[in-house]
């Protein structure tokens, strides 16, 4: 992964991590041990799931440039109802508290955009690659 891409994950890995240990304390304190283990749980799979994709995109932008928009578009649908499937699943667990994990989930995932749409902002990526330092031939007509 080249440093930009490794910077944009740390960027927007850490705040996520920063705002799950938040939501650990605070669902800890309101919902006892459950809590805090679902607030963790929730905060694994949205660094899990955001930075696959953050990888996979990365990869796409650089193989198949054509197709970034388009594959960023169906990713981030594809992240969003995953996250919505493992709400779903576990609604009516008892290894720890769903309503700690969903809101932690939402507000990770809420975190994540964030700090990546930032990280990206704030980066000096080149769009045009540099010359190579040869001179480009003359084509067409001379004036």
């Amino acid at each position: 992964m080249p440093s930009n891409d490794v910077r944009i994950l740390a960027q927007a890995a850490a705040p996520t991590a920063a705002v799950g240990a938040v939501a650990a304390v605070v669902s800890g304190v309101v919902a006892g041990g459950k809590g805090a283990i679902g607030a963790g749980v929730a905060t694994l799979i949205v660094i899990l799931f955001m930075g696959i994709g953050l990888y996979v995109l990365q990869r796409t932008a650089k193989s198949l440039p054509h197709l970034f928009q388009a594959m960023g578009l169906m990713l981030y649908t594809a992240q969003i109802l995953l996250l919505f499937v493992f709400v779903a699943v576990f609604k009516n667990t008892t290894l720890f508290h769903p309503k700690a994990f969903a809101l932690t989930l939402v507000v990770g995932t809420l975190t994540w955009i964030a700090a990546q749409t930032r990280a990206h902002m704030k980066s000096k990526i080149l769009y045009v690659e540099p010359d190579s330092g040869t001179k480009p031939e003359k084509t067409g007509h001379s004036s």
